[in-house]
């Protein structure tokens, strides 16, 4: 139901979609969204085709291109000007500002210790003395993974 409800507010998109609950299509130009045949978009994902403020102009300043068999995992914001390649996955919680390539698993690295928390975030303390005794963890270049794929 909710892929031929879109497709009434003019989103194009294929054969066998799954459109998961409170899935946000931009609202301003749903024409700039097209997504491809046999594809998932996962629960309170955001696809937003424009970033402008005011009155709606004629067109949007972003398209939005999912290919086909693609899986979109929850709460994933898809960004203005993204194709994402067919077959792709998209690991949730991910915010794509680029372009994925077909084929790839795409997402940010799992969460890991960032630092050691000397003073609580509480009320107790300011957040002057949080970010004092804050010992923040610095990563090497080394350790930051290339994907090796380019904007489009």
């Amino acid at each position: 139901m909710r892929p031929w409800l879109h497709r009434l507010r003019g989103v194009t998109i294929g054969k066998n979609v799954w459109i998961s609950l409170l899935v946000y299509i931009d609202e301003i130009h749903p024409e700039a969204v097209t997504i491809g045949d046999n594809c998932t978009i996962g629960l309170r994902t955001s696809i937003i085709t424009h970033f402008y403020w005011g009155p709606r102009r004629a067109k949007s300043n972003g398209k939005v291109t999912i290919e086909n068999n693609v899986f979109v995992g929850p709460h994933c914001v898809i960004l203005p000007n993204v194709r994402i390649g067919e077959g792709a996955v998209i690991r949730a919680g991910t915010v794509v500002s680029r372009s994925v390539a077909p084929h790839t698993l795409w997402g940010v690295p799992s969460a890991e210790a960032l630092g050691v928390v000397t003073v609580p975030l509480t009320s107790e303390h300011t957040d002057e003395e949080f970010i004092r005794g804050l010992r923040t963890r610095v990563r090497s270049q080394a350790q930051i993974p290339d994907t090796g794929f380019k904007d489009e």
